[in-house]
């Protein structure tokens, strides 16, 4: 089992940047492929960007291909999400999942999620 943190989350301009982390327990954590998915006010959980578990495939949504980059430090236990020149529809609360299989960009791939951070771009 493995537990999830995110941090990094807050308020920013449009075309600002934020690096969101996400911090896993445990020892196992490269044996986890890892995934990144926001929900926004009133509507559903969206994949955002998934990592393979020596981070050397990476796959992002078509929203945010070009903007955000995911990576990961196995020795530190972390996933990051880079987010730049954020606009006001990537506000929405950001979670990271994981998952012990390859990831995908659907949320039932997932077995275990963080509680989340809220991202805010002002226009």
């Amino acid at each position: 089992q493995v537990q999830l943190v995110e941090s990094g989350g807050g308020l920013v301009q449009a075309g600002g940047s934020l690096r969101l982390s996400c911090a896993a327990s445990g020892r196992t954590f490269s044996r986890y492929g890892m995934g990144w998915f926001r929900q926004a006010p009133g509507k559903e959980r969206e994949f955002v960007a998934h990592i393979s578990r020596s981070g050397s495939s990476t796959h992002y949504s078509d929203s945010v291909k070009g903007r955000f980059t995911i990576s990961r430090d196995n020795a530190k236990n972390t996933v990051y999400l880079e987010m730049n020149t954020l606009k006001p529809e990537d506000t929405a609360v950001y979670y990271c999942a994981a998952t012990t299989y390859m990831p995908t960009a659907t949320s039932e791939g997932y077995d275990y999620w963080g509680q989340g951070t809220q991202v805010t771009v002002s226009s």
